[in-house]
């Protein structure tokens, strides 16, 4: 028994959407059927083929089509929720079309039409139709589901709905503040902090180098501390570049200290790539990069997420599926918090040029520090009132709580001032 969707034809894009709604989402089986065939064992049928029959979902054409072009999109309102794909003046069940809005925003159809690219060649959050229409930060593609949900429930469909989830992850993009970088850049990181904060940066300096107080940026023990007592399976991204560059800072993967942490971390969580911020320009670097981590942890190396959130599509994706890269964490703004792709939930990465599903899926974050405190200006309180927001809208709608930070941003550095007790009266919470 199975629910029956009445299609006027069956696309790969068709098939990949309603997988992910019925079947990832919400537990369901289903089948496609056309005009000119019969539904078997049907616990309920909808028809997608604009006839408008007792349950009906207006079909604006996306999922027919197989070329790549700009969409016309209607904004309207259902069961007080905002939505993409109006159809108007019709009756249905659902008065937009659910499955071409989604396929929209997870396929990230916007991306692949011409942008002029932010300072980082990355397509930029205010071209989005989330961001241009107030619904950033909102998971509304995971609040569409929940309420179709509910409706299907109400025609006597039981619904496998998804509980919520939280998922930690962390970049180490500079391990550590002060030590282990080697005599030219101490000697330089002296003058600049001489010049910067006079001789109380430089004392602080010193006692870092001599062993007497913490390395700001090492906040690895807490952390670990923190995962420990609450249960938590964090993933970590790691800068493994073999030299730095004006973007990548990094304690580089030579240092002994920075094979011993890595080799530590290892021992207990998930280790991914952070390719470097030349990668895309350097498709040669991933595969040099990912050869270098999985060296030193001795673990195959198959997620991913991108130095500075730096990708395009389709090439880095199609790159890091080159590679052997089964998962990846780049689904966010750099510079504005929310869901760009409108969901919380993962999703296998449809290349849209090639009009097929991948074997790569996609972890949308919501949350990153260094967006909330560096693009967004934020000050703690309001970062966190931010993050508290996303967890309560998430829990709502079953979603996956996927988060950012930098273990910089929870230490001891005066830069982050509160960010380190803010987390972890989170986590608590």
């Amino acid at each position: 028994m199975c629910i029956t969707i009445i299609a006027p034809q069956i696309t790969a894009r068709l098939l990949y959407t309603f997988d992910w709604i019925f079947v990832e989402q919400l537990g369901l089986r289903y089948q496609v059927v056309t005009r000119e065939q019969k539904a078997q064992n049907a616990l309920l049928t909808i028809d997608y083929t604009n006839t408008f029959s007792s349950f009906s979902i207006p079909n604006l054409g996306l999922l027919f089509q197989s070329n790549i072009e700009r969409q016309n999109i209607e904004i309207g309102q259902w069961n007080e929720l905002p939505t993409l794909f109006a159809a108007r003046n019709i009756d249905c069940k659902l008065p937009f079309d659910l499955f071409s809005a989604v396929f929209y925003l997870i396929s990230r159809h916007e991306e692949y039409l011409p942008f002029t690219p932010d300072m980082h060649s990355r397509f930029p959050a205010t071209d989005s139709v989330l961001f241009s229409n107030n619904l950033l930060d909102r998971p509304i593609v995971d609040e569409w589901i929940f309420a179709l949900g509910k409706v299907l429930e109400e025609n006597g469909i039981k619904i496998k709905q998804k509980q919520f989830e939280f998922l930690p992850s962390y970049d180490i993009d500079i391990a550590w503040s002060y030590k282990n970088k080697g005599l030219k850049r101490t000697l330089g990181g002296y003058f600049k902090s001489f010049v910067g904060n006079g001789f109380s940066a430089v004392r602080e300096r010193t006692a870092v180098l001599f062993g007497k107080i913490q390395d700001p940026y090492f906040s690895f023990g807490s952390t670990n501390v923190l995962h420990d007592n609450y249960g938590l399976k964090p993933l970590y991204f790691v800068l493994a570049a073999a030299q730095n560059g004006p973007f990548d800072k990094h304690i580089l993967p030579s240092n002994k200290n920075m094979r011993l942490l890595l080799q530590g971390l290892s021992a207990k969580y998930k280790i991914g790539m952070h390719p470097s911020y030349n990668t895309n320009e350097h498709p040669d670097l991933f595969v040099e990069e990912q050869q270098i981590l999985a060296d030193i942890i001795g673990q195959r190396i198959d997620i991913s997420r991108q130095h500075y959130i730096k990708f395009s599509l389709p090439e880095t994706y199609r790159r890091l599926i080159a590679i052997g890269v089964q998962q990846d964490y780049s689904m966010g703004y750099g510079t504005h918090l929310g869901f760009r792709a409108g969901t919380s939930r993962p999703f296998f990465w449809y290349d849209l040029q090639a009009d097929q599903q991948t074997e790569l899926q996609v972890f949308p974050f919501c949350f990153m520090d260094t967006t909330a405190h560096f693009e967004m200006k934020l000050s703690t309180k309001e970062a966190f009132d931010k993050l508290y927001y996303f967890k309560d809208t998430l829990q709502k709608n079953n979603g996956l709580m996927l988060t950012v930070f930098h273990n910089f941003s929870l230490g001891t550095d005066k830069e982050w001032e509160g960010w380190a007790e803010a987390y972890a009266d989170f986590i608590k919470k």
